[in-house]
C-alpha cells in the first residue's frame, strides 16, 4: 500500500504514474547509457529520460546530453563513443558533499582589500 502511494504522489524518487503510462503507450525506446538511464522519444518528438536510481539531471552523460537537448552534431546517433584513458568516468553533481571541489588556498595567503564585518 505504501509503494502505491509513493509511486502515485512522490515524483522525486522515481517516475510518476503519468510518466510511466506515457512511456508505455507512446514512448519509443532509444537507448541506455552506462549509468543505466533509459532514453525515450514520442511520435511528436518529445524526449525524456527514466533515471536509474535517484533522479538527478546531472546524471546525464555527455554522450546523451546533446540528444536530450535537441543539439545537432556529428555524433548524435552514435551514443557508444570511444573513451580515452585520460577521460574520467561521469560523476553526478558533487556540490555539498565531501567530494566537492575546494581550492587548496589558505585564507592567510590571500590579502584582502577590505575588512569583513565579522572581524
Amino acid at each position: 500500500m505504501l509503494m502505491f502511494f509513493k509511486k502515485f504522489f512522490v515524483w522525486w524518487d522515481q517516475e510518476t504514474l503519468g510518466t510511466k503510462l506515457m512511456t508505455i503507450f507512446s514512448g519509443k525506446y532509444i537507448g541506455r547509457d552506462v549509468l543505466g538511464n533509459k532514453y525515450y522519444e514520442s511520435k511528436k518528438g518529445k524526449r525524456w529520460v527514466i533515471y536509474n536510481g535517484e533522479i538527478d539531471a546531472s546524471k546525464i552523460p555527455n554522450e546523451w546530453y546533446s540528444w536530450i537537448h535537441f543539439i545537432n552534431n556529428k555524433i548524435e546517433n552514435n551514443h557508444d563513443l570511444e573513451k580515452y584513458n585520460w577521460q574520467k568516468p561521469h560523476q553526478s553533481n558533487q556540490t555539498g558533499t565531501d567530494n566537492a571541489h575546494h581550492p587548496n588556498i589558505n585564507n592567510e595567503q590571500i590579502k584582502k582589500k577590505y575588512t569583513s564585518w565579522k572581524n
